[in-house]
């Protein structure tokens, strides 16, 4: 008498004449479903209202702060074009020169010239000549035990003051300095005959109203053999856009501040017919690097 089995997982199940039925496997069973704590949460309504108010909160105050930066922008625009801006605007430092530092401090920290400050300064060394010096902002970064003597620039009388009152505070003990109120275009008498080691000037270039013959003269203040000139700029951007608004802001920047911060610095100094040893150029092109030597053909 023939016997069945019948299928089990894993198991065959015979025919009557003994022959063995393939192999048989159940289906397994579905999947248990994710436990709770396990399982991805949809937010509930509430939720997702919100995170769209949030963002909704943030796009309107994005698209409020453009559109005010732009009004202004227009506004100063118009401005500037109703404004009789001398070229020379250099007597506005006087002006500003007590408050200049704060006005300024926080936007340089944002922007990195602090740092920008700092590398220009460690390369001081000899005899130093620093030119539209304004208030002494380099003045903490210079390594005074490489600086044989210090002579401080510039055509403010009052920011001259701010800068003596600086150095002392910043190196009580360093006696080897001169605090000098002209314009840097004019012929200068260097501290010995041999003329000075190192040249700095930041953000010089846009407040003289002779920017070329600036720095034509300080090619004559070097030291023939050792000379270093050191320059931190503003100036035009690699971009046109960005110098289309550098030159409708303009007029207004430079009556309120001195400075004329669309000038081609690259311009200026192929006209000044010093020799470039290197320019860098940050924030779109508008900040400049540049170090320069007289020229050996001089």
């Amino acid at each position: 008498m023939s016997r069945r089995q019948r299928p089990v997982n894993g198991t065959q199940t015979l025919h009557r004449n003994g022959a063995a039925k393939p192999l048989e496997y159940r289906r397994p069973p579905p999947p248990k479903s994710a436990s709770p704590a396990t399982s991805t949460r949809i937010p509930s309504m509430s939720s997702r209202k919100g995170i769209w108010f949030i963002g909704g909160i943030a796009a309107y105050a994005f698209t409020a702060y453009g559109t005010s930066l732009y009004r202004s922008y227009k506004l100063a625009t118009i401005e500037g074009q109703k404004l009789d801006v001398p070229l020379d605007v250099s007597d506005r430092y006087d002006k500003i020169a007590k408050d200049f530092d704060s006005s300024v401090g926080l936007g340089e920290k944002v922007m990195g010239l602090t740092i920008l400050r700092r590398w220009i300064g460690k390369m001081a060394r000899g005899e130093v000549l620093e030119v539209s010096v304004g208030t002494g902002r380099n003045l903490m970064y210079y390594p005074m035990e490489k600086c044989k003597s210090i002579t401080l620039v510039d055509t403010s009388r009052e920011m001259i003051e701010e800068t003596r009152r600086k150095f002392k505070e910043l190196h009580p003990k360093y006696t080897n300095v001169r605090f000098v109120t002209q314009d840097a275009a004019l012929p200068m008498a260097p501290p010995s005959n041999a003329g000075f080691n190192t040249i700095v000037q930041t953000m010089g270039l846009c407040s003289t109203p002779r920017p070329v013959e600036l720095l034509k003269n300080l090619g004559t203040l070097c030291n023939k053999e050792d000379c270093q000139i050191l320059l931190l700029e503003h100036g035009q951007s690699h971009y046109q856009w960005l110098n289309t608004i550098l030159d409708n802001l303009a007029p207004v920047h430079a009556n309120r501040y001195g400075c004329w911060w669309n000038r081609d610095i690259g311009k200026i100094v192929k006209e000044s017919g010093l020799e470039v040893v290197k320019i860098k150029r940050y924030h779109l092109g508008t900040t400049w690097w540049v170090e320069l030597r007289p020229s050996k053909e001089n």
